[in-house]
């Protein structure tokens, strides 16, 4: 971590039971970026389907759309300990479920209802961040840094969980990422609700309005969905262009280096002084759309390296597009919804993810995969256009 940042992150977790319920957070969180990589390996190695594989993977996928903010307004009403505990139960016992019935070559349909029940996985990320929103609710500031903490840690698991995931698949047995994923899960979940002392109080009986009325919501909500697809699109294309290339297998690295110039800027925008929220807003999306050209351009070249040069660059303008958004969601959800209202945020990346996986995926196969890369940039072009509805939202 550079010096002129180290002293912001220092102060942050000077607070009592900071580190503790961040180590728990950091390995609940962890199993989320194994998980589909973990199960499309282990799928596709026992059935030779990629299709059934990436069939069962999109079931999670949407599955936890569906159920993340109603869990999340469980956690809401009645604390994250007691709703958080037996969430994570279910979800352990589906992932050894799904292993199970793979192992044992069980019909095809208990995939998904195996996998459907990883759904019940708490949102780590937004229970950890609700914890700083309770804790720094009078020091603006130092909510920024957590926030932009807390975006550097989901792109730093996102980067090491397929990482993770591939090398226990390859090197161990085929079912070793899942089994790893729910131990993790289980073992870091335990640790993080441990910290009773840290844990925002439940608000059982709030008469505050879903978030989805508060104003301005909604159109983040809709920028969140453009930013999703961004990834979802990004991640698509590299791998059929790495593919094009001949180096398939290089596909992970260099989707690494943008989670770790994402990871890298987010350290950074949070040591900085935050100011108003949707004034940085309305220059982080500009800034993304911008730079999501650089991949596209870097594309016409034919040289990987050059691409991967691209979007280490590239990712440097979404964790401060999140952090600044996140921040908005945060300000602008009504007091007693929070984890509901960060968790319609989980719900928006997902499906914007889900629309650019696709999208990227057909301009990949119609156009080429140079080409496809136009898909991120218009994402984020959308993103940046939307940007100017929220600047009148109040």
């Amino acid at each position: 971590m550079p010096p002129q940042t180290a002293p912001a992150y220092r102060r942050l977790f000077a607070r009592p039971g900071s580190l503790a319920f961040t180590a728990g957070n950091l390995l609940a969180r962890l199993p989320v970026g194994m998980a589909g990589v973990s199960a499309v390996v282990m799928i596709a190695g026992a059935r030779g389907s990629y299709a059934l594989a990436g069939a069962v993977s999109a079931t999670g996928l949407v599955a936890s759309g569906l159920a993340g903010p109603w869990l999340a307004r469980l956690v809401d009403r009645y604390g994250q300990a007691r709703v958080a505990r037996p969430a994570t139960l279910v979800a352990v016992l589906g992932a050894l479920a799904l292993l199970l019935c793979v192992r044992y070559d069980a019909p095809d349909w208990t995939l998904f209802a195996a996998y459907a029940s990883w759904a019940a996985t708490p949102n780590v990320g937004g229970l950890s961040r609700a914890r700083w929103a309770h804790l720094l609710r009078d020091d603006p500031d130092a909510r920024h840094t957590a926030n932009s903490f807390e975006q550097a840690a989901d792109e730093l698991c996102f980067m090491l969980g397929p990482a993770l995931a591939s090398f226990l698949t390859g090197t161990l047995f085929p079912e070793a990422g899942t089994l790893a994923g729910a131990a993790l899960l289980a073992a870091g979940m335990l640790l993080f609700t441990a910290q009773r002392a840290t844990e925002p109080p439940p608000s059982p009986r709030t008469k505050a309005p879903s978030p989805l009325r508060a104003p301005g919501i909604r159109p983040l909500l809709v920028c969140f969905t453009a930013t999703g697809a961004v990834f979802g699109s990004m991640e698509v294309v590299t791998v059929a262009y790495a593919d094009a290339q001949g180096h398939r297998a290089l596909a992970g690295v260099v989707l690494a280096l943008q989670a770790a110039g994402s990871c890298a800027a987010g350290l950074l925008y949070g040591a900085l002084p935050p100011g108003p929220a949707a004034r940085r807003l309305r220059r982080c999306l500009p800034a993304m759309a911008a730079l999501m050209t650089l991949p596209w351009l870097a594309a016409t070249t034919g040289s990987l390296w050059v691409l991967a040069g691209a979007l280490l660059v590239a990712g440097t303008a979404t964790a401060p597009t999140m952090v600044t958004a996140m921040t908005l969601v945060q300000e602008r959800t009504p007091e007693g919804r929070l984890n509901e209202g960060m968790s319609l945020v989980v719900t928006a990346l997902l499906t914007g993810i889900a629309c650019g996986s696709a999208s990227g995926g057909w301009a990949a196969d119609h156009l080429g995969a140079g080409t496809a890369y136009a898909i991120p940039a218009l994402a984020a072009s959308a993103a940046c256009l939307l940007g100017w509805v929220l600047r009148g939202a109040r």
